[in-house]
């Protein structure tokens, strides 16, 4: 492939993930509006599944793809700070999401699918919640400084 077919599947994978990602926030933060579980279940169903055939597959194609752009160009990855600082941050929000995100999520959606419109079940979830927003949070933080880098390529130090 060309460079320019890399550099426009990396960045219609950059796209997807990053809509995918962030729309899951806010279908969270609308389902959690509701203060029905019912909704809850279903948005949080919704975001295990578009993680599965969505966020998932923008990895691989956002890795595949950047480590080709990286050798068509020639680019010392760990030497060049933009890019090397960038991989961190990606790998940082993917440790997120793996070790608290996704977890969360399942959880989440579990409890949801299972609880009653009750008090407590409502208390339970929003202590789930308020954990899987402030990771999610984290997550795409680090996902979207490592986009600006990406985009700015400012002269930072690699290794």
């Amino acid at each position: 492939m060309s460079y320019s077919a890399w550099k426009l599947a990396h960045e219609a994978g950059v796209i997807l993930f990053l809509g995918n990602i962030i729309t899951g926030l806010f279908w969270a933060a609308h389902a959690r509006r509701t203060r029905d579980l019912r909704a809850v279940a279903v948005i949080f169903d919704g975001l295990v599944r578009s993680d599965r055939w969505f966020t998932l597959p923008c990895v691989f194609l956002i890795v595949l793809s950047g480590i080709a752009l990286a050798g068509r160009a020639r680019l010392p990855v760990l030497g060049t700070g933009w890019v090397f600082w960038s991989i961190a941050l990606f790998v940082v929000s993917g440790i997120l999401f793996g070790i608290r995100v996704a977890p969360l999520q399942r959880k989440i959606f579990d409890m949801a699918s299972r609880a009653g419109n009750t008090e407590h079940d409502w208390r339970t979830f929003c202590g789930l919640y308020r954990r899987w927003e402030a990771f999610g949070v984290l997550s795409i933080a680090a996902v979207v400084i490592s986009f600006v880098l990406m985009v700015l390529k400012p002269p930072l130090p690699g290794l």
